[in-house]
C-alpha cells in the first residue's frame, strides 16, 4: 500500500498564512500547515512552469 499526498489546498495556505501575519500562530505551527496544505507542490509547479514574480 503506497501513500498519495492530496492536492494541494490552496485555501488552507491562505489561511495558515493569515493566521502568521495576525500572529495567531507559531512558526513551527504555520510551517506545518503549510508543508500539510501542499505549499511545497505549488512552488515546484511554479517553478517548473518558469513562473517568476512580477516586479
Amino acid at each position: 500500500m503506497s501513500f498519495e499526498a492530496p492536492a494541494p489546498d490552496l485555501s488552507k495556505i491562505l489561511a495558515a498564512w493569515n493566521d502568521w501575519e495576525r500572529g495567531e500562530q507559531t512558526p513551527g505551527k504555520v510551517l506545518a500547515q503549510l508543508k500539510t496544505a501542499g505549499l511545497g507542490t505549488v512552488i515546484q509547479q511554479l517553478v517548473d512552469g518558469g513562473w517568476v514574480p512580477e516586479r
